[in-house]
């Protein structure tokens, strides 16, 4: 898919591939593209696409329909661009190729096309959804959680000493989920109360967690990062890397974070940890794909922020039934192994990233306990 950028009068491509049967974004370090509908319905709308109307062959046309070709350097127009997608087939040879311009008025589903290498302007039906954006191709709910599946949650906040990595005393809140209106504190006062409506903000936004851009993790820590210190497989420069990023690794093979942490675990017995690190400087591709530069104050606004997030099974979630109960023994068995799967299958998909993720989440997740509690007005502490 290729589009025309008007603001920086440039065509930005965009390629999704299918690898050994996954569909990948190569120019996103091959990040996995979970967009498989998308793909599908553009596919499908690409392949049996039928002419409706002819509707010009003049060149002249062109600009005002929609079609001129966004790659084309001979014009030097930068509106009435359109979208060309091409699909190509495993040996790269095009199958379909075609430049997707203006909806045609009053004519619902319908749009200008042409061939790139044809004058003649059509109308055809599509209405497939094409878009170079990377969020779009992407799993949008990163840790495939529900909303009524979260019932713990543990925010953990401490500083670093960036020369000896250790850190304070942590100060954890921990949240406990008990109906859809109420929500357990650690810590509360007789005075205060959870305000179970912030927490469902908190939640609904680790849900929609925006992801704006990845980074590759080096080799050797695309893996459980304790086992790869004890097995030497991070050397000098991951640990440079880990830093540069707002991550500090431990002596003991653990991570601290320069801006703490948030503990999810859901009903299925996931546990996920979010470790929020440094700020990520930059605007674009420095943002969505990294260079030298993206950390430097100079490139642009820092809106974005690490984060490392790891998944485990966590046992205690679901605690084990009587045995002499079979039915119920067997109802567990089969969560525990759904369970561990997932958390296994999570694990593996995060242990390659380093996430970016939009300041717009990071200031709805990241938040001091304060936060998530409220006073307990007269009329209640009366009535209780």
């Amino acid at each position: 898919v290729m589009e025309f950028d008007e603001d920086t009068a440039s065509a930005t491509p965009f390629q999704v591939t299918n690898q050994g049967g996954l569909w990948t974004i190569p120019s996103h370090h091959d990040y996995q593209a979970d967009g498989a509908e998308r793909l599908s319905n553009i596919a499908a709308d690409i392949i049996s696409l039928v002419k409706e109307d002819f509707r010009s062959d003049n060149v002249a046309d062109h600009e005002a329909l929609g079609v001129i070709d966004p790659s084309d350097l001979t014009t030097s127009s930068l509106v009435g661009r359109g979208t060309r997608v091409t699909v190509r087939d495993e040996n790269t040879e095009i199958l379909a190729d075609l430049i997707v311009g203006n909806r045609v008025p009053n004519r619902p589903g319908l749009r200008f096309v042409r061939m790139p290498e044809q004058k003649r302007v059509y109308t055809a039906r599509f209405e497939a959804d094409i878009s170079t954006r990377f969020e779009d191709w992407i799993e949008r709910n990163l840790l495939e959680v529900e909303r009524d599946q979260v019932d713990h949650i543990v925010l953990n906040e401490y500083t670093v000493d960036e020369v000896t990595r250790r850190a304070s005393p942590p100060s954890e809140f921990t949240l406990d989920k008990v109906d859809d209106t109420t929500w357990n504190g650690s810590g509360v006062t007789e005075d205060q109360e959870v305000d179970f409506v912030e927490v469902n903000r908190l939640v609904g936004a680790i849900i929609g967690m925006r992801i704006a851009g990845v980074r590759p993790k080096p080799a050797g820590m695309t893996g459980n990062l304790r086992d790869a210190a004890m097995a030497g497989r991070i050397g000098q420069t991951d640990i440079i890397d880990l830093i540069n990023k707002g991550f500090y690794p431990t002596a003991e093979g653990g991570l601290l974070s320069n801006e703490g942490e948030l503990l999810v675990r859901t009903t299925e017995g996931v546990l996920y940890t979010l470790r929020f690190g440094e700020i990520v400087y930059g605007r674009g591709d420095a943002i969505l794909l990294g260079s030298d530069e993206s950390d430097d104050e100079e490139t642009g606004p820092g809106e974005n922020r690490y984060v490392f997030i790891t998944a485990a099974f966590d046992e205690a979630a679901l605690p084990e039934p009587d045995a002499a109960d079979t039915d119920a023994h067997a109802s567990w068995e089969r969560r525990v192994a759904e369970g561990r799967e997932k958390a296994e299958r999570l694990a593996a998909r995060f242990s390659r990233w380093y996430y970016v993720v939009a300041a717009s989440s990071y200031d709805r997740i990241h938040k001091p306990r304060e936060d998530f509690l409220k006073e307990i007005e007269e009329a209640d502490a009366a009535g209780a």
